[in-house]
């Protein structure tokens, strides 16, 4: 596993070391000591899939606060997705920065998202598959989410928006 730190702080791009052979290929994808090494969770309760129909579809910007904030893994296990994150860390030299990387089923990518972070996605392609590894269990009380066009951020989506739920269209704007 390679693991490449982004623009912001804690987040790394995770690539895959393929063992090739006439039969495909063989890789890991998770490795505990692997993350413990980097500082990075390496405990994970709950693992989860989101199905995505339609190309374009947005979900986020999501994130849980104290006590259950999460870390996350994020794979595209089919289609495309333009995967978001923001800082929302107060005492972050990032704080209130974006980042995004385009995860495939092809590119086998995934992304570490730490705790303190806004997370969605836009997907680019119609049925679009996407696997989470979570560190904390969902709480609904402590879920939270900001407005996936806030200006604080200025996200540029690649693509117009077809299907975003009423839930993530009435996140509030983001305040400290």
């Amino acid at each position: 596993m390679i693991f490449s730190e982004t623009k912001l702080s804690g987040a790394y791009i995770i690539d895959i070391e393929k063992i090739e052979d006439e039969r495909g290929f063989f890789a890991r994808t998770w490795d505990k000591n692997e993350f413990s090494k980097l500082g990075l969770e390496s405990e994970f309760v709950q693992s989860s899939i989101s199905v995505n129909k339609k190309k374009g579809t947005i979900r986020g910007m999501h994130y849980q606060i104290k006590p259950y904030e999460e870390s996350k893994v994020v794979r595209c296990i089919k289609g495309r997705i333009f995967d978001v994150i923001i800082d929302l860390r107060t005492d972050s030299k990032t704080f209130k920065k974006w980042f995004s990387v385009e995860l495939s089923g092809d590119n086998y990518k995934m992304l570490y998202i730490p705790k303190g972070f806004a997370h969605g996605f836009q997907t680019l392609e119609d049925n679009t598959e996407i696997y989470y590894e979570i560190s904390e269990q969902h709480s609904t009380i402590l879920s939270k989410g900001v407005k996936y066009d806030d200006e604080t951020f200025d996200i540029k989506w690649p693509l117009e928006i077809s299907i975003i739920s009423e839930k993530d269209k009435s996140f509030e704007k983001y305040h400290e």
